[in-house]
Formats: structure tokens, sequence, C-alpha cells
């Protein structure tokens, strides 16, 4: 069977607004483990106390989401802003004279 190689090259990652993406996901996770709490006797009886454990861990795991989003969106404007202050037309103080 031969190797599959792709016959076009793959667009470019569509960008848009993750910092508030992932904030509004993790909220959303939060909001359900609360909901959920007042029901913790139902879900043991039934054995699907996992619900809410998975609710409070996507809520953790949102924490670091946005922590890495927050840090990745920083660095982008860096670099942006770095590729322009280096652009044509461009000079530094320690290059005047």
């Amino acid at each position: 069977m031969a190797k599959w190689t792709p016959k076009h090259e793959a667009p470019e990652p569509l960008e848009g607004p993750v910092v508030a993406t992932i904030t509004g996901g993790t909220i959303a996770w939060f909001v359900l483990f609360l909901a959920q709490l007042p029901f913790y006797g139902w879900f043991d009886d039934h054995g699907h106390t996992w619900w809410l454990w998975t609710c409070l861990a996507g809520g953790g795991l949102g924490f670091i989401g946005i922590w890495y989003v927050r840090r990745r969106a920083a660095a982008i404007k860096r670099a942006q802003t770095g590729a322009d202050d280096t652009g044509p037309g461009h000079t530094s103080s320690a290059h005047a004279d």
C-alpha cells in the first residue's frame, strides 16, 4: 500500500479570540461543577461522581490553559513589535551618531 502524501500545502492556522474562548470554557466547567455539587448524593448513589470530578478537572486545566494562551498572546505581540522595530528606516539609539 502506498504512503499517503498531501497533494497541497496545509492552510495557515486560524487565529481568533483564543484567550476569551479558553476563559469562557473554564468558566463553563466551573459553573457545571457548582451546578452539580448540590446533587452529590444522587451522583454517589448512581455511581456517577466522576461527572463532578470531570467538571472540576476541566476547570482546573482551564486555569493552566488561560495561563498558557495569555503567555502565548504576549509572546506573539512581542515578536510582532520586535519585527516592526527592526524594519526598514528604524534607527536605534545605539547606532545614532
